[in-house]
C-alpha cells in the first residue's frame, strides 16, 4: 500500500486546506460542532459554500443509543460526509453508559458507530466518512474492555477509544469502499479545546499548557483551533484524498499507521452485536449501493 503525503504541515489552517474548493451542493454532519475543533471544521466547510449540521450533545447524545436512533431516524436527505468529532476524555472515575459500556468506549467509538451505519442510507456515492481520534492511542482489551475485571485508568480508557476509531474507519473502509464512500481517521494534534475539562491542574502543568498560576498556556507543540482542523477537513472534502480510504493521519496531515484489519472486524462485530441488541440492525446491509444525486 503507497503512503498518502500532502503538501500541508503541521501548522497548515483549514481555510488553507480549502483554498480554491468548492463544496456547494454538499451536506455535511458534524458530531460536537458547536465548540472547539469541530465549530472550527464546520465553520472552514461552510466557508466553503457547504451546508453543515452541527450537533452538540443536546441535539444527539452519542453514548444513549435511544438517542442515536431517535437522530437516525429524523434524518432527511443526502449526505456526502460525515465528521465524528465529538468526544469525551480521561474520565477521572470509571463511569458506565446505560448499556452497561464504559463511557469513553460507548460515546467516542459506539455512539458513532450506531451513528453512520444508521446514516448509511443516506450516504451519496462519494461520500466521506472522518473519525477524529488522537496520538494518544492504546491497544484494545478485547478480554475486559470495559474494565469490569481490570482496574480503571482514566488514559487506558481514552486510548483504547481512540484505537476504536481508527479501527471503525478501517471496518468502513473494508465494507464500503466497493460503495464509493470512503472512511479514514486522524489526530488532531493538541490544541486547548473542552476536551480537556477533566484533566487536573498537574496533568495540564505537565503537558506545558498551564503556568503556576492557572493561565492557560500555548507551548510550540499546541495547535490552533484552524490549525487542528486542517486535518479534519482535508479527509472530509480535499480533492487530493478523493478515493483514499482506510488510513490515519497524524496532526501534519501526512499518513501514519496502518491498522490490523482483524481487529478492525473482532470491533466490528462487537459494536453489531451491541447496536442490535438495542435498537435492531441498520436499515440497509453494510455493501448496499449508495444514494445517488
Amino acid at each position: 500500500m503507497t503512503r498518502v503525503t500532502t503538501p500541508y504541515t503541521v501548522g497548515t489552517t483549514a481555510a488553507e486546506v480549502l483554498a480554491g474548493v468548492d463544496l456547494t451542493g454538499k451536506r455535511f454532519l458534524i458530531t460536537g460542532g458547536g465548540s472547539g475543533l469541530g465549530a472550527a471544521t464546520a465553520r472552514a466547510l461552510r466557508d466553503a459554500g457547504a451546508e453543515v449540521a452541527a450537533t452538540t450533545r443536546a441535539d444527539l447524545d452519542l453514548a444513549d443509543l435511544g438517542s442515536v436512533e431517535r437522530f437516525t431516524d429524523t434524518w432527511d436527505g443526502p449526505l456526502q460526509g460525515i465528521v465524528a468529532n465529538a468526544g469525551i476524555m480521561a474520565l477521572p472515575a470509571l463511569t458506565r453508559a446505560a448499556n452497561g459500556w464504559e463511557l469513553q468506549l460507548a460515546t467516542n467509538f459506539l455512539g458513532h458507530f450506531a451513528l453512520i451505519t444508521r446514516l448509511r442510507r443516506h450516504l451519496t456515492e462519494g461520500a466521506r466518512i472522518v473519525v477524529v481520534s488522537s496520538g494518544a492511542q492504546a491497544p484494545i482489551d478485547f478480554a475486559d474492555p470495559h474494565f469490569e475485571r481490570r482496574a480503571y485508568d482514566p488514559w487506558a480508557a481514552y486510548g483504547q477509544s481512540k484505537t476504536a476509531g481508527v479501527l471503525l474507519a478501517v471496518a468502513l473502509a473494508e465494507r464500503w469502499q466497493a460503495a464509493g464512500i470512503t472512511a479514514n481517521a486522524l489526530a488532531p494534534g493538541r490544541i486547548h479545546t473542552a476536551l480537556q475539562r477533566h484533566l487536573d491542574d498537574t496533568t495540564m502543568r505537565s503537558m506545558g499548557a498551564m503556568a503556576e498560576d492557572g493561565t492557560l498556556l500555548h507551548p510550540d507543540n499546541f495547535k490552533t483551533l484552524e490549525q487542528g482542523a486542517a486535518t479534519e477537513v482535508l479527509l472530509a472534502a480535499s480533492p487530493l484524498l478523493a478515493g483514499v480510504t482506510g488510513r490515519f493521519f497524524d496532526e501534519d496531515n501526512q499518513e501514519r499507521a496502518v491498522v490490523d484489519g482483524d481487529s478492525a472486524d473482532r470491533l466490528w462485530d462487537l459494536a453489531t452485536q451491541a447496536v442490535s441488541g438495542a435498537l435492531g440492525a441498520p436499515s440497509l446491509p453494510d455493501r448496499s449501493s449508495p444514494v445517488r444525486q
